[in-house]
């Protein structure tokens, strides 16, 4: 046998177990068991509204689960089987991923249970929109790989050579195009979030950003390479009542520099909800301090 294909067998033969096909009142897909207590991670969208539904594994075992909590605006979920699980995938860290890096994609798709793909990391940095009610989040650094995904595979595992779950599939987005929600710090924070509340709280703004380089003299000042700018400011918003403007360059948020959509959004959680939140721009060669205070997202927000 090829390296190749040693380490994709092997990839397979760790996680198949382990990657139930899920069934829901309307949906269907994949998850991934990821403790020893029967937790298993998929996509929000698998389960949609539904408070139940069946698992079954690859060894022919299978049963109910009851839904923990979902978080539509990650795209992510947590639901609990009602039977014995087999042993935890080994959740990874997708920011060690590097592009033509090789990942293999375990899941369900079309109804065949314990199905697998493989291929490289295509892309970083994505942006998927998620919506949930009128409230519309950039669901950021979201995997994009050229293993084959179908339907059914989404909230199935997209694993490392190791064997370490890095993304849950979540989207095909086109011929050889598959998405996958990065397993991350945020990631952790939300699947521990939904594990506790059973829901996620979440701060909100009112800004409309992206990703920026910096000039070299604002590089030099700052210590930074990259900021976000302000491309649209909701009107009544926090941002707006603080007096953020379209074109500003937002350097800090909370006293912590901002560099992309995700290390603001990490500073988004219920903590920042109703509390003073400390923000520094570049406007017009100047730096400028504001003071926002974030409200709770909802569904009208």
């Amino acid at each position: 046998m090829d390296d190749y294909s040693r380490v994709v067998s092997s990839v397979a033969a760790e996680l198949l177990p382990r990657v139930a096909s899920v069934r829901a009142d309307r949906g269907s897909g994949s998850a991934v068991v990821f403790t020893a207590d029967g937790f298993l991670l998929t996509n929000a969208h698998v389960v949609g509204s539904s408070r139940a539904g069946t698992v079954a594994f690859a060894d022919g075992s299978s049963g109910e689960f009851l839904v923990v909590g979902r978080d539509p605006l990650s795209d992510l979920a947590v639901i609990r089987a009602q039977v014995t699980t087999p042993e935890p995938a080994v959740l990874g860290d997708s920011d060690e991923l590097v592009v033509g890096q090789l990942v293999v994609a375990v899941g369900s798709p079309l109804g065949l249970a314990g199905s697998v793909t493989a291929g490289v990391v295509s892309g970083l940095g994505r942006s998927l929109p998620a919506r949930s009610g009128q409230a519309v989040r950039l669901i950021e650094d979201v995997i994009q790989t050229d293993a084959a995904l179908n339907p059914g595979n989404s909230g199935g595992a997209l694993a490392d050579s190791r064997a370490r779950v890095v993304g849950v599939n979540t989207a095909v987005a086109g011929v050889g195009v598959g998405l996958a929600v990065p397993v991350n710090s945020t990631t952790r924070a939300i699947i521990a979030t939904l594990i506790k509340d059973g829901r996620v709280r979440r701060a909100y703004l009112g800004l409309v950003t992206s990703p920026a380089p910096l000039s070299e003299p604002l590089r030099r000042r700052t210590g930074q390479d990259r900021a976000l700018r302000v491309v649209e400011v909701m009107p009544g918003t926090p941002a707006d009542r603080a007096g953020l403007r379209a074109g500003d360059l937002v350097l800090s948020a909370d006293r912590h520099p901002v560099g992309d959509a995700q290390s603001l959004q990490r500073l988004m959680f219920a903590e920042a909800i109703g509390r003073s939140l400390p923000i520094t721009v570049h406007r017009n060669g100047a730096l400028v301090d504001v003071i926002a205070e974030p409200v709770e997202l909802t569904s009208r927000t």
